[in-house]
C-alpha cells in the first residue's frame, strides 16, 4: 500500500488524455464520411459510364454511323412496330396508297425517290432510305430536299468496299463524311463490309448461287428487305410486284421508277438485269426469295397484293 505521502506523487487524470479518445473518434468518423462520399461519387461515375457505354453501342450491328456521337449510338439504333416499305416502281402510279403508307409507324423508301408531287400515291412521311453507293450523287445535288425537308429521316448507305473504304480514299464515304459535317442533325450510316458479306451468304442460301461467281449485284430493294425484317415487326411492302408477274401475258407496262415515266418500262428492265452476264441485279430471283419470306407471317405485299405461295397468277 502506499502512505498518504506517497499519494501525492501519483499522476494525476490530465484533462488532454480524457480528450484523446473523443478527438480519436471524431477523426475516425470523418475518415468513414470521406470513404462514404468517395464511394457514392464513384459509382455515381460507374454508372453514368455504363450508361454512355450501352448507349454507344445499342442498335442494330451492320449499320455503322458516319461521324462519331458523344449522344447517340454508334450503330443504327431504330426499331419500328408497322413499317412500310414503298418501292420506286411504276406500280405506284395511281394506286391512292398515300394516306394508308403515311398512317405506318414507320416508311422506308429507296434511293432518291421522292415524295413531292406524287404524296397521293406515295404518301409524304420518310423515316429511312436505303441507298445505292450510284444514287449519292442524286443525294449530293438535292442537298435542300434531303437534308433539309427530310432533315429527321435516317440514311443508310451500301457499296463496294472501293467506294466506302475509309482510308481516304473511298470517294463515296468521303461524299458521305462531307454531308454529316454540312448537316450536322443528319443521321447517315453505312452498311458494314461484314454485313454486306451476311446479305451475299443469304443470297446464296437461297439461290445455291454464289453471288459473284454469278456476275450478280444485290439490289437497294434487297438490303432493304434485310433491314426491314431486322429492324419491323411488321412489314406491309407497297409497288413491288411477285416473281413470276412479268411472265404473265397481260401484265401491265408501267415505269421503271414513278418518278422517270420515259425510261425503260419495269419488266423489260428486269427480264435484261436477270439474264445479264455481268452486273447485273436478278429482280426476278429476288422476288422469288421474298415469296418464302412472306410465308413466315412478317412480310406482306398489300399493293399489289401478291398471289399465295405455289399459285402464280393467271
Amino acid at each position: 500500500m502506499f502512505s498518504q505521502e506517497n499519494e501525492g506523487l501519483l499522476p494525476s487524470s490530465a484533462p488532454g488524455l480524457e480528450l484523446q479518445p473523443q478527438q480519436d473518434m471524431k477523426s475516425l468518423r470523418f475518415h468513414w464520411i470521406c470513404l462514404l462520399l468517395l464511394s457514392v461519387c464513384l459509382l455515381l461515375w460507374y454508372c453514368h459510364v455504363m450508361r454512355s457505354g450501352l448507349s454507344m453501342n445499342t442498335g442494330l450491328r451492320g449499320y455503322v454511323r458516319v461521324l462519331s456521337s458523344r449522344t447517340a449510338s454508334h450503330f443504327l439504333d431504330f426499331r419500328c412496330g408497322r413499317c412500310a416499305v414503298v418501292s420506286s416502281s411504276g406500280q405506284m402510279l395511281g394506286g391512292g396508297q398515300g394516306q394508308e403508307i403515311d398512317r405506318q409507324d414507320c416508311v422506308i423508301r429507296m434511293n432518291a425517290a421522292p415524295t413531292v408531287g406524287y404524296e397521293a400515291d406515295v404518301g409524304n412521311r420518310t423515316s429511312l432510305r436505303v441507298v445505292s453507293h450510284t444514287s449519292v450523287p442524286h443525294l449530293l445535288r438535292q442537298q435542300g430536299y434531303f437534308f433539309g425537308r427530310e432533315a429527321a429521316t435516317r440514311y443508310v448507305i451500301w457499296g463496294p468496299e472501293k467506294n466506302m473504304r475509309q482510308d481516304g480514299k473511298g470517294k463515296i464515304f468521303n461524299a458521305l463524311v462531307m454531308l454529316a459535317k454540312k448537316y450536322p442533325y443528319t443521321n447517315i450510316y453505312t452498311v458494314t463490309r461484314e454485313k454486306v458479306q451476311y446479305c451475299d451468304s443469304i443470297f446464296q442460301n437461297e439461290t445455291g448461287k454464289n453471288r459473284m461467281k454469278s456476275g450478280a449485284f444485290l439490289s437497294t430493294g434487297f438490303f432493304t428487305m434485310i433491314l426491314a425484317l431486322e429492324m419491323c415487326d411488321s412489314i406491309l411492302v407497297y409497288g413491288m410486284i411477285d416473281g413470276s408477274y412479268c411472265s404473265n401475258a397481260n401484265h401491265s407496262f408501267v415505269p421503271y421508277h414513278y418518278y422517270e415515266p420515259s425510261r425503260l418500262d419495269e419488266c423489260r428492265m428486269y427480264r435484261a438485269h436477270e439474264h445479264a452476264k455481268k452486273g447485273g441485279h436478278r429482280f426476278i430471283t429476288e422476288k422469288l426469295i421474298y415469296s418464302r419470306w412472306a410465308s413466315q407471317g412478317k412480310l406482306h405485299f398489300v399493293y399489289p397484293p401478291w398471289p399465295p405461295q405455289g399459285h402464280p397468277q393467271d
